[in-house]
């Protein structure tokens, strides 16, 4: 493990409800960390947003928590508030359709899987709560990318690699651009065999009060089950399920600006 972090750790542990500030020379005794090591960590640390300075005199300086760690905070409240919101829907829409169920969200340059809701078929899909995924892979990643803005797709396209892009599904830049362009004109990504092979993949967006885009509301399972009207009625109940949810979460069509950045 990476010990410097780790001392970052044990310096920002120290911080409760009633031990709110901290001296340099309190945090070295207490850790029993040299207090060049605890001053090289705090400068950091500041200059992060993780703590900030305070200066009551010349020779009274203490530290504090700083808004990023609040920001972090709201960040995991909202992303626990919208996974319990969404749960009893998915649910639902897992007995109208008895296929697997996603709930993804954007994290950095990847999607992260946050939910699950198994399909009760005896044919199963390996997925897992907390699987990463690139965002050029899958319809739930693909409709997250196509509803950042341009300067966002521009930049996570040039970052991508030839041999990436053709790894699964993509095969050119151009193609990409075309299929996020397809998929904010639609509304919706499908995907098929990207993830897993003979799997289709059909997702919509969830969007906050604000009318941004919240996570994408994911359905898939195996290709034969996914055509004809079997898959019209899966696409009809999944964008359903998302409305619902956006509902939910405080949206309405008066706040929605469809979580494009152009």
């Amino acid at each position: 493990m990476n010990q410097s972090i780790l001392k970052a750790f044990d310096i920002l542990d120290l911080f409760t409800e009633k031990e709110t500030e901290w001296s340099l020379v309190e945090i070295s005794k207490r850790l029993h960390m040299p207090k060049p090591t605890v001053y090289r960590i705090l400068q950091t640390l500041e200059s992060r947003g993780y703590v900030k300075k305070e200066k009551y005199s010349e020779y009274d300086i203490r530290y504090r928590l700083g808004l990023k760690l609040l920001e972090l905070g709201n960040l995991a409240a909202e992303q626990l508030e919208l996974r319990k919101i969404a749960l009893p829907y998915m649910k639902s829409l897992r007995d109208e359709i008895d296929e697997v169920i996603h709930l993804v969200i954007l994290d950095g340059d990847e999607a992260i899987y946050i939910e699950k809701v198994e399909g009760l078929k005896a044919l199963r899909l390996v997925t897992r709560i907390g699987k990463r995924e690139p965002l050029h892979v899958g319809s739930g990643p693909k409709l997250l990318l196509s509803f950042q803005s341009d300067a966002f797709i521009n930049r996570y396209i040039d970052g991508m690699s030839a041999n990436t892009i053709n790894k699964r599904g993509i095969w050119h830049k151009r193609d990409l651009l075309e299929e996020i362009e397809e998929i904010r004109q639609n509304g919706y990504s499908v995907s098929i065999g990207e993830q897993d092979p003979d799997t289709i993949g059909v997702s919509y967006p969830i969007f906050d009060y604000t009318g941004h885009l919240a996570a994408a509301l994911a359905v898939s399972g195996p290709a034969i089950r996914f055509f004809g009207e079997r898959g019209q009625m899966i696409q009809e109940k999944t964008q359903q399920t998302a409305e619902q949810i956006s509902k939910a979460l405080g949206w309405t069509l008066y706040t929605s600006n469809n979580g494009q950045g152009k």
